[in-house]
């Protein structure tokens, strides 16, 4: 992409100011500080209301857990809680989940966080009317959270059935204090069984109601005075569309176990998240000296990276494998794409081993499905990946019942009373030149069999709005995992495009349904694997996903930073951790 030097030096002009300017006019560092650069603003730091992962990557430093992944080893490991908790079975078979929380740990006006936090956490979770519709489904094993009357340290929590993910799960969200989230009491009065069996009845409950519309405001959205966890960080400023900065809490409790674990190490005085819509723009700063930080750098510019004299100076580059996915997803809900053969037969349009080539310089690995090829156990290789076929793609089209019946050169097909032509809007977030390059090599192919595709850049708030609204026929996805059982049902349960989750492309049959169903319960990792192999193959026919690749991370990171190591771990790097070298 060409830039006027008019346009550089604006550029220029915007980053300065979102730091320390000296009276010289140039730019001055602030002691042990990470300047990491985000391609738009997080949509909100709320724990558990956040769907970007931008946003997540932000959180984890504002609020704790119960549990959380190493970033180094993979395992799971205590943050919030003493050690991996108790898990047990009743006389009834149920599992009893046991923690300790740590005494040391205290929320910013030096009370404790205590087990009633933990309750109070789970019941926003299962609040019917909070915005968490795409995480409730990783939480519906939980039956209650018993805190021990004799300690406030230590609590059960009890399952109300079997899950794949019941410990990692229970201790996996973000813990908040409840004196600061509810300083009316309004969840005190509901218990956790209540909220599992009477939702309905309790989405019209006037402090149900009162809680959720606090909870979902943009005051705990964004404004610093109304987010406070147990974590390092505070949020410090948020100013849209340049900068948000995290500072790190004067004498935090967490100092004291430096040497638990990664989540305990947080030397930077402050995060700052910059924003640069545009990936161009966001180099030439690296490159300046303006950024310390920046992740999933377009693959022909990371390829080419190495040439320059500055990176090599001052960046150290990692391209850690990412436990990911990327996939074009079709609305179900559209008349076009009701008929299978339909799907599949775009599925034959994209030549994805040319894309990886030519669009990601190699750094990546085609996929056929949800399960990470780096999982050999649960990975299906019996499925043979949808070749490109353009031959194949007008045949079944042709059986489908698409044709072109007026010789506009564009296929149409009746649906209904009213003949449609085919066209496709295919919306990807704008500034992401690679999948706007796989846009532009869908729409050229599809042109050739008589598809005509829109292709549509949007503003990423905009995207992600769409999706959720399933406002959208045809767009660019990911999915990005962590190292634990997979749980298929917000994203592929037909439950999870009816209730605000994240089937965003509306896909579900009674089959798929029943496994996802299996899946959950199943504790046998053999016969847990079959199911997966088994959904694969579901998924592969049926085409809700034309499933694209898994990338590797690309990463560039200065070298005044030790402690600095890259992982698999998405953002791929512990910023907090980072220490200057010199120090």
């Amino acid at each position: 992409m060409r830039i006027s030097a008019k346009f550089l030096a604006a550029v220029s002009c915007v980053i300065l100011v979102a730091f320390s300017i000296n009276s010289c006019g140039t730019y001055t560092p602030q002691k042990n500080e990470v300047r990491i650069h985000e391609l738009s603003d997080a949509d909100m730091l709320n724990p558990f209301c956040y769907t970007d992962a931008g946003a997540g990557f932000m959180l984890q430093n504002i609020f704790q857990s119960l549990l959380a992944i190493d970033f180094k080893t993979l395992e799971v490991i205590p943050v919030l809680a003493e050690s991996r908790p108790l898990v047990e079975k009743d006389s009834t078979g149920k599992l009893r989940i046991t923690y300790k929380i740590r005494p040391e740990a205290v929320w910013d006006n030096g009370t404790p966080v205590t087990g009633n936090d933990v309750a109070f956490s789970v019941k926003v979770l299962k609040n019917p009317k909070v915005n968490n519709q795409n995480n409730k489904p990783y939480y519906e094993f939980i039956e209650d959270v018993i805190v021990d009357p004799t300690d406030p340290k230590k609590l059960t929590i009890l399952c109300r059935e079997t899950y794949l993910l019941a410990e990692s799960s229970s201790g996996d969200y973000g813990i908040i204090p409840e004196y600061f989230y509810d300083p009316k009491g309004l969840m005190k009065g509901f218990t956790i069984p209540q909220l599992n069996n009477e939702k309905d009845k309790l989405a019209a409950d006037p402090k149900i109601s009162e809680f959720a519309t606090d909870f979902n405001s943009e005051k705990r959205m964004r404004e610093k005075d109304f987010i406070l966890g147990s974590g390092a960080y505070k949020l410090a400023e948020w100013k849209t569309g340049e900068r948000i900065i995290l500072e790190k809490k004067k004498n935090w409790w967490g100092d004291k176990l430096e040497n638990t674990n990664c989540y305990f190490q947080a030397y930077a005085e402050k995060l700052i998240h910059v924003t640069i819509n545009d990936q161009t723009s966001a180099l030439v700063s690296l490159k300046a000296g303006n950024l310390d930080v920046m992740r999933s750098i377009k693959s022909k510019d990371f390829a080419e990276l190495p040439q320059s004299e500055k990176i090599k100076e001052n960046f150290n580059l990692h391209t850690p494998m990412q436990l990911a996915y990327t996939y074009l997803g079709l609305n179900l809900k559209s008349p076009k794409f009701k008929d299978k053969k339909t799907r599949q037969a775009l599925a034959h349009l994209l030549d994805i081993e040319k894309m990886i080539k030519t669009i990601k310089y190699g750094q990546a690995q085609r996929v056929i499905g949800f399960v990470h090829p780096s999982n050999i156990k649960d990975y299906n290789t019996d499925i043979k990946p949808y070749d490109y076929n353009p031959d194949a793609t007008k045949q079944m089209l042709a059986d489908a019942g698409w044709k072109d019946s007026n010789g506009d050169g564009v296929l149409d097909m009746m649906i209904g009373n009213e003949r449609v032509e085919f066209t496709i809007d295919f919306s990807y977030n704008s500034g992401n030149d690679e999948r706007k390059a796989v846009a532009l090599m869908f729409q050229e192919e599809a042109r050739k069999v008589g598809i005509k595709v829109n292709v549509i850049a949007q503003d990423w708030s905009v995207y992600l709005d769409n999706q959720k609204k399933h406002n959208f026929e045809m767009f660019f996805g990911a999915w990005i995992a962590a190292p634990v059982p997979n749980d298929p049902k917000q994203i592929y349960h037909s439950e999870s495009a009816l209730n605000e989750g994240s089937n965003y492309v509306s896909f579900g049959t009674p089959e798929s349904d029943a496994v996802i169903d299996s899946v959950r319960v199943e504790l046998d990792e053999n016969k847990r694997s079959v199911l997966y192999k088994k959904l694969q193959q579901i998924l592969h026919e049926e085409v809700s996903y034309i499933y694209l690749w898994a990338p590797s991370e690309r990463i560039a990171i200065h070298k005044k930073y030790s402690n600095a190591d890259a992982s698999v771990m998405r953002p791929g790097y512990w910023d907090a951790g980072f220490k200057v070298s010199a120090q």
